[in-house]
């Protein structure tokens, strides 16, 4: 019977959803949310949720790190080509393997069985063909040097050099002539099942990456440098199906309506001008045949040599990796696409589904037309050869290790997935679960307070969804939860699941509170008050300078994400309470009029408050004092205490007074000339009443012919600390000797 479980509240994505009284919501649904969890028989889908996935079981576990290919005979058995080290392994359909193969070449990079059961693996670097046959007997064996680990009833001679760098793929056609895909000539050649080879394709390309039969006995190959997709005719007559935005083809896989299935890495980069232009022309035409005889055999195999580790693309540097479908008419379409996996390997399951296999995760992905499911990771970091099996499912081969899995057609009977961590921030009570889904399926939940599940967090708790129960876990900062899916009619799915839960509210915290005496906050200047919307700490608020305002800044967080209004309090020295200056401030800022404060020493003080998220009997609040500031807007007064005239110099005394701060500084000047300074009679200007007795002499006449009476403006200036400014102004007549 068909159980769903109907959802209140739908929130679409992963976040975090203020409610009342702070009731807060956690929803993972999406597939970019599901994949952070543990899927255990359980598949993630594209366009979210979670549903039974096929059953991967591990077939053998080699001790070369790297499987190439695979191919299988009309037994079932299943040969692995292999690297570090070289070999072939023979799998039965119980997990016994053998060796079949140990050639001497760093690795066996294809495979493939003829119709007449015999098999054909090539070699790399400086590619060979092997064949190898069944012998029977062990005593038939002609080789001169025998590896112990080798299968003796196994015998593998050379079969055909194409004296190329490497050879990347093999296939078969039902005539039992072979076809070698190899670079770095970029050349396809046919071997007659005598050793014969002839060139019967050759390519513009440098490499010839796959290759691949369609039903009408059309080879179809990829290739690595221009990502191009041929359709090659038996006669040899190319013609390029698909130019990828791709630089490499690496899979191929051809539906049973004759669809091509195509798997593209890595960045193209702009072609190089040519020298002189030429004309456009057709696909190359193929050259007169080559012959290439089979070789004379090489030295005995021996062990082969430790090899350096094959450097597997980072998925970042080759932009990620897409799968094309290339329809019968020969319109292409991007189906698939990723930047974090690169597809290695392609076959299609027995359902009709598209099975990708890629790394560096060792992802299997199951690829249709409305999307694709996340269905399996392997035990490995790349999956690099995909091989469908006759009676059902698909056989995987690995790298880095080099295992092979068998992948059913059907899906598990139970499985499990566990979800990511969920971080509160703060410790919380843990509400309600509400699911949406359908099937047999449980959902369990467990809290904890460290990050690590695996550290002393509660039992797994199943809850009771029929009655719609919260979850009986402890309240705590963490939690996560399990959906166990089960087989049944309908198939299971879970498409969200939905968390309540309330933090504990904490009080907020200002974290810091400056004061700027003579500057100002611009008003258009907005800051934010709560840790979603800027962090915990944002960028400071600029001031600009303002002689008669005082700016008050501060920084504020609240765990809980609430919003914050301030209260701004200030007291001057001596003082007890606190007087309030502003109120239900939203800004983190406040300027204030320095006129309002006599002079003095002050202290500000804000209070943060997270009211405007709660009741007010659950609101708290938090408070900081700023460091003591002063503000002085008197200037110093300022008094001649002497002045006379000696001949054609003035003797000066003055004295300057100020109220709250020391003298800074005092200048004078004469008749309007420039401003000199003049030193206290202690020298240091340091408090509040300073002293000032100086000599100084007296402009000569600007006409010496005109009347010798003179008269001298003199004008003296006193700073305090905070730059207030005291004038005194004083006339003297040097003819008379009199001044004012």
């Amino acid at each position: 019977m068909k159980t769903m479980l109907r959802v209140a509240c739908i929130c679409l994505g992963c976040c975090l959803l203020a409610t009342a009284e702070g009731t807060r919501t956690w929803q993972q649904s999406r597939y970019d949310e599901l994949e952070k969890g543990t899927a255990r028989g359980v598949a993630i889908a594209s366009e979210g949720g979670l549903s039974l996935a096929p059953e991967v079981s591990s077939l053998y576990t080699s001790p070369s790190s790297y499987l190439w290919g695979l191919a299988t005979d009309a037994d079932g058995a299943v040969y692995a080509a292999a690297g570090s080290p070289a070999r072939v392994y023979k799998i039965a359909r119980d997990g016994k393997a053998s060796i079949i193969f140990a050639p001497q070449e760093l690795s066996v990079q294809a495979v493939v069985v003829a119709p007449d059961g015999a098999i054909y693996a090539a070699t790399s670097p400086d590619g060979r063909v092997y064949k190898i046959v069944h012998r029977g007997r062990a005593e038939e064996k002609t080789a001169t040097a025998v590896d112990p680990s080798v299968d003796p009833s196994y015998e593998a001679t050379p079969f055909f050099d194409p004296r190329s760098k490497y050879i990347w793929a093999l296939a078969v056609d039902h005539h039992g002539n072979l076809y070698v895909g190899t670079g770095d000539r970029g050349e396809i050649y046919r071997v007659n099942p005598n050793g014969t080879g002839t060139v019967f394709f050759r390519s513009d390309e440098a490499q010839v990456r796959v290759l691949a039969f369609d039903k009408a006995e059309n080879l179809i190959a990829g290739t690595d440098g221009s990502g191009l997709v041929y359709r090659i005719s038996p006669q040899g007559e190319g013609f390029v199906l698909y130019s990828a935005p791709k630089k490499e083809i690496t899979a191929l896989a051809i539906d049973a309506a004759g669809d091509i299935y195509a798997a593209g890495v890595g960045e193209k980069r702009p072609p190089t001008p040519p020298a002189a232009t030429t004309p456009a022309g057709p696909v190359p035409v193929v050259p007169p045949p080559v012959v290439i005889v089979p070789q004379a055999p090489p030295p005995a195999v021996g062990a082969a040599p430790a090899i350096a580790a094959v450097p597997f693309p980072n998925p970042a540097n080759v932009g990620g990796s897409e799968v094309y479908r290339i329809a019968r008419d020969g319109a292409p379409k991007t189906i698939w696409s990723s930047k974090e996996d690169v597809v290695y390997a392609l076959a299609f399951e027995q359902s009709g589904g598209l099975l990708a296999g890629t790394g560096n995760k060792g992802k299997l992905y199951t690829i249709r037309d409305n999307g694709y499911s996340d269905v399996a990771k392997a035990s490995a970091n790349q999956v690099t050869a995909l091989l469908p099996a006759a009676a059902g499912g698909v056989y995987a081969a690995t790298s880095n290790l080099g295992k092979v899995f068998f992948v059913g057609a059907k899906p598990v009977t139970e499985g499990t997935y566990e979800s990511d961590v969920f971080d509160a921030r703060i410790f919380s009570k843990w509400g309600r679960a509400e699911v949406r889904g359908w099937g047999s399926f449980e959902l369990f939940v467990r809290s904890g307070n460290l990050d690590n599940p695996d550290r002393n967090w509660s039992a797994w708790k199943k809850v009771e969804l029929a009655r719609d129960l919260p979850p009986d876990v402890p309240a705590a900062r963490f939690v996560q939860w399990k959906a166990v899916l089960r087989t049944g009619d309908p198939a299971p799915k879970v498409e969200y699941v939905t968390l309540y839960y309330l933090p504990k509210n904490v009080a907020p915290e200002i974290d810091e509170v400056s004061v700027s005496v003579g500057a100002r906050v611009p008003s258009s200047t907005r800051t934010s008050n709560t840790i979603a919307e800027a962090g915990a700490y944002e960028a400071p608020v600029p001031s600009v300078p303002d002689k008669r305002s005082i700016a008050v800044k501060w920084r504020a967080h609240d765990a809980n994400d609430d919003q914050l209004v301030y209260n701004v309090y200030y007291r001057g020295d001596g003082e007890k309470q606190w007087k309030l200056l502003r109120d239900n401030l939203s800004d983190r800022y406040a300027n204030l009029d320095s006129d309002l404060f006599p002079d003095g020493g002050y202290e500000v003080r804000i209070v943060a408050s997270d009211e405007p998220s709660h009741s007010p009997s659950e609101a708290l609040t938090g408070e900081k004092i700023s460091d003591r500031f002063e503000v002085d807007n008197t200037p110093p007064r300022v008094e001649f205490t002497n002045m006379r005239l000696e001949a054609n110099k003035v003797h000066l005394a003055f004295r300057a007074t100020d109220s709250f701060s020391a003298i800074s500084r005092a200048e004078y000047s004469i008749d309007a000339d420039d401003w000199q300074t003049v030193e206290p009679v202690g020298q240091i200007s340091d408090y509040k009443v300073e002293s000032y007795d100086l000599i100084v002499p007296l402009p000569a006449p600007a006409d010496s012919k005109s009347d010798p009476a003179d008269e001298h403006t003199i004008v003296v200036r006193v700073f305090d600390k905070y730059d207030n400014a005291g004038i005194a102004k004083t006339v003297v007549k040097t003819a008379s000797g009199s001044s004012h």
